[in-house]
């Protein structure tokens, strides 16, 4: 998901007061969470009038999902030839981003915090959530595209479900931060890609140039 992706049709817009207003609404979201995001005070905060933020952002929701995706980024997958490193810088810096939402306002224990109130308002607005799943389906075909050239030489599996072992890898980091609360960081990342991987690389495949032992990991 990228800022692009919840950006609304119109004349050019100012970077400058889109950078202003997302970093006033980080902050009210940081200090407090959902719950201390406020319009006006964004818009006092980023000296930008009222009816300039609305034509941007037309709800609290729109306003919130864009900090996100700004936090969020394009988590780009790596290609330095170890796909199992790649991945788990993939999954390491999806956790990362995630957690920062889920940590928003300073939420304890296993709350989901900002990162669920996200996923509320992608079912509260079409247009959100049409924009959002288009954001993930872009990544989504990157590391899919990642997985081919896996294929092509580094001995990945012919007949692996590319689409599928990308969301055993995704979709764990989701439950956890969503429902379980339990802890999401690059040791849980090594697990998740070790699992996905095994037994999806052919035989001869498993070389130190094509992948790099767990233990060999920095």
């Amino acid at each position: 998901m990228s800022q692009t992706t919840v950006a609304r049709r119109g004349r050019p817009r100012d970077g400058a007061v889109d950078r202003r207003v997302l970093s006033a609404a980080w902050g009210l979201l940081h200090e407090g969470g959902y719950a201390a995001l406020n319009v006006d005070e964004v818009a006092e905060r980023a000296a930008v009038a009222k009816t300039t933020l609305y034509r941007r952002w037309p709800t609290k929701d729109h306003l919130a999902v864009a900090v996100a995706a700004q936090i969020l980024g394009e988590v780009p997958i790596p290609d330095t030839g170890d796909l199992r490193r790649d991945l788990t810088d993939f999954a390491a810096a999806l956790a990362a981003s995630l957690n920062r939402l889920r940590m928003a306002g300073h939420y304890g224990g296993a709350s989901a915090g900002l990162a669920a109130e996200i996923v509320a308002a992608t079912a509260r607005h079409p247009d959100i959530g049409e924009a959002v799943r288009a954001g993930f389906a872009q990544r989504h075909v990157m590391a899919r595209a990642r997985l081919q050239r896996a294929t092509e030489r580094e001995g990945l599996r012919q007949d692996l479900d590319h689409a599928v072992a990308i969301e055993q890898i995704v979709g764990p980091i989701y439950y956890r931060i969503l429902i379980s609360g339990a802890p999401v960081d690059r040791d849980y990342a090594e697990r998740l890609v070790d699992a996905v991987l095994d037994g999806a690389l052919e035989p001869d495949a498993i070389t130190p140039d094509a992948i790099t032992p767990k233990e060999q990991r920095a």
